[in-house]
């Protein structure tokens, strides 16, 4: 017998050789109806899974993230498999299950139209109704090479030659098809109980521009119809609100073609650019940094001494100037550290908090490029923290708390993540570990709850990442703090201490917004283009309803600019119903509408975005009450 700890610590004892499956049937009929993979001792395992040794056991549904992934993985294999059931020829690349569902790569010598795709997926329901089971089977590596070369597969060939010469590699076979994977997979297709094919894109071959471009097809899965019914409708929706489209209808920004990935912002857009970044200024101050200008343009041989040559130059654009060469910067941090370095300080000057709002440009594959979310120059609103060893928890936790109050301005709810090493990092293990549990203390103080993502901090130092999640209840990276005990060493940063000598300090890298033009995205699709009254680029509309009312409307869009609220006064020969219809169709949160009851008694009829038609009020109680509304920063959401 062997002792199998539960998630909620109680241990019961199994036969050896048992399968995850019928100790999931024992705890429940229920559980084990649900269930669709595991974890053993912490990693991945498939219900089919036999326990041989004492462990601890998790079962997965698809609640869960491990359980999620479980089921589209094996929906990535049913697509592969349905392909390759109507069109054998052609060739099969990689298939991951991604967060919002699944994809494959395929080579195929024609192109995939929405009438493939639709004959593709009720092949894929067939299979799912097959009840195929999923059998893993190994093979030594030189053997694996010849069975998927005999089947023609030469981009699992390339896949499998990479792997070191002693490796046992790994497939799955679901009736007549077989894959080259590492699992984990659901049972059987049948669990896989709602599917659908979603999209087609470009896609190089390993994500190398100068290798071949292959199809991609997106889809996702879910266990239940009615989950799968329930995602659609928020895709729906989500096109309701895209940025591209929105941002274009409201006259914010454009990207033309003349400059792929770099956005255009028009005159509304710079309003609220303007605003977004006024409000970043008075967080600041009042949180104690110092705003700081550094040059786009610096010396290849400072990107060199930084790590960013070793760990970034692929991302990175070059220029010559004299004959010297330069990069344009990707990050701000350098430039930072230079101001740093230009004088000598003491410990009672750190905390030191340099602030930029710094313009980096970065090359992103032109496929990779979405709107403002993915964009090749952007401004990352930095802050630079140097500080000594024992400042850290104070300071990241004064970072944490201005991040925290700065979402809740928008509305937004966000989690936390850790993110440690990864494989292409500088430093000793020592600094590493040091940083890491400085981030962990720190938030473990504030009584956040995080979740690790390993292997995934900068490759100078661990981070924290802050994800909004907005009114659809899609998720955005945007804050991150990042401990770095490695820009300091090489760019030999020193404080004088209060025993006269030279120190070493500690540096915190952080963003609010990220990036400011992905906020900006990330609000309009929040908003629906509908921005609270603060942020609308137009926040009042007056209307007269005919010409002679042109004064009166004069004379309120007059008194509402002298109070600083941004107005427009229609005076065109359209009809009124027509001027509210294009009012509210520009998103504009107060429309104040002018007639001769209003000239008379000095009033304005308000249609407000919140609360609809208001009915005729006093001028100066509207301007008081829109007043209140900007100074307050209120917000609230309205239905796309």
């Amino acid at each position: 017998m062997v002792k199998v700890t539960l998630k909620d610590g109680k241990i019961i004892e199994v036969e050896k050789g048992t399968k995850v499956s019928d100790i999931a049937m024992k705890l429940s009929p229920a559980l084990y109806k649900k269930a669709l993979a595991a974890k053993v001792n912490g990693e991945k395992a498939e219900l089919m899974t036999e326990i041989n040794d004492d462990c601890t056991l998790e079962i997965l549904s698809f609640d869960d993230e491990g359980g999620k992934w479980a089921l589209r993985h094996t929906a990535a294999h049913i697509l592969a498999q349905a392909v390759k059931r109507l069109y054998p020829e052609v060739k099969l690349a990689i298939g991951p299950a991604i967060d919002t569902g699944f994809y494959y790569d395929f080579e195929a010598d024609f192109s995939f139209t929405p009438e493939i795709l639709e004959k593709i997926e009720k092949e894929m329901q067939k299979i799912v109704k097959e009840d195929l089971h999923l059998e893993r089977f190994e093979l030594p590596r030189e053997e694996a090479i010849e069975y998927v070369r005999k089947n023609g597969e030469d981009y699992k060939v390339e896949l499998i030659q990479d792997l070191p010469e002693d490796s046992v590699i790994s497939f799955y076979r679901q009736g007549e098809f077989v894959d080259l994977c590492r699992g984990p997979h659901v049972p059987s297709t049948k669990k896989v109980k709602a599917v659908k094919l979603l999209s087609l894109a470009g896609a190089y071959w390993r994500g190398d521009e100068n290798k071949k471009m292959l199809q991609r097809i997106y889809g996702t899965a879910f266990s239940k119809q009615s989950e799968l019914e329930e995602y659609l409708h928020m895709l729906e929706e989500a096109k309701k609100r895209d940025h591209r489209k929105l941002g274009k209808e409201l006259g914010l920004f454009a990207i033309h073609d003349e400059g792929p990935g770099f956005p255009f912002f028009y005159p509304k857009g710079m309003v609220l650019r303007n605003l977004l970044e006024d409000f970043w200024r008075e967080v600041h101050r009042k949180a104690g940094y110092d705003e700081i200008k550094t040059p786009i343009i610096l010396s290849e041989a400072l990107w060199h001494q930084s790590g960013h040559w070793d760990h970034y130059k692929e991302n990175m654009y070059f220029t010559q100037i004299d004959g010297d060469d330069y990069a344009v910067k990707p990050m701000n941090c350098p430039g930072s550290i230079l101001v740093f370095k230009d004088g000598m300080h003491s410990y009672r000057d750190l905390p030191l908090r340099l602030g930029e709002l710094g313009l980096v440009h970065r090359h992103e594959l032109s496929g990779a490029l979405h709107g403002l979310m993915r964009v090749r120059c952007f401004t990352q609103d930095d802050a630079h923290i140097f500080m000594t060893k024992d400042q850290i928890t104070d300071e990241v936790l004064a970072v944490v708390k201005l991040i925290d109050d700065f979402y809740k301005v928008f509305g937004f709810e966000y989690f936390v993540e850790l993110s440690t090493r990864p494989e292409d990092s500088m430093g000793s293990d020592e600094d590493w570990e040091s940083a890491t549990n400085g981030l962990k203390g720190a938030l473990e103080k504030a009584g956040l709850e995080y979740k690790i993502n390993e292997g995934d901090g900068a490759f100078y130092g661990p981070k924290i990442d802050f994800h909004l999640r907005d009114c659809l209840g899609r998720t955005w990276q945007c804050g991150t703090i990042q401990l770095d005990f490695q820009m300091p060493e090489r760019f030999d940063l020193s404080y004088i201490g209060p025993d006269g000598e030279k120190h070493r300090p500690v540096m915190i890298h952080r963003v609010v917004f990220g990036s400011i033009e992905r906020f900006i995205g990330i609000l309009i699709e929040h908003f629906a283009g509908a921005f609270p009254t603060w942020l609308a680029p137009i926040q009042v509309k007056v209307l007269p309803i005919s010409e002679k009312f042109h004064d009166y409307a004069e004379e309120v869009a007059k008194k509402l600019k002298e109070k600083d609220i941004r107005v427009e006064a229609d005076y065109r020969a359209e009809k009124i119903g027509y001027k509210i219809r294009e009012a509210r169709m520009e998103r504009v949160p107060y429309l104040l509408i002018v007639g001769e009851k209003e000239a008379e008694n000095n009033q304005v009829s308000v249609r407000s975005r919140k609360n609809g038609d208001e009915g005729a009020l006093a001028l100066d109680s509207v301007i008081e009450r829109i007043e209140k509304e900007i100074k307050t920063r209120e917000n609230y959401l309205v239905q796309a």
